[in-house]
């Protein structure tokens, strides 16, 4: 003869350890989602701050550049002047 009652008690006790253990697993996956959530800040703020940098360190490599290029054409020795007259090659 089969015992519904005990079978009813193991069912219940099966289905109670199913919801905590699923309760259990979804505190894990909530600390790992707040864990990653933390971790996506903090890599955001750092690719703010580099890109910041990065943008002001063009900036001033551009200005150097520019103040380089400047200083390069005062410096530059111009072509002497053959009084319009061309030189033909022997080619």
């Amino acid at each position: 003869m089969i015992d519904h009652h005990a079978e009813g008690d193991a069912g219940a006790g099966l289905l109670e350890r199913r919801w905590f253990a699923s309760m259990s697993a979804a505190r894990v996956l909530e600390a790992e989602c707040e864990a990653l959530r933390e971790l996506m800040e903090c890599a955001e703020g750092a690719w703010r701050r580099a890109r910041l940098r990065l943008v002001r360190l063009e900036a001033m490599r551009d200005a150097l550049g520019e103040e380089l290029a400047e200083r390069d054409g005062r410096h530059r020795v111009s072509p002497p002047d053959l009084d319009g007259c061309r030189m033909s090659s022997a080619a």
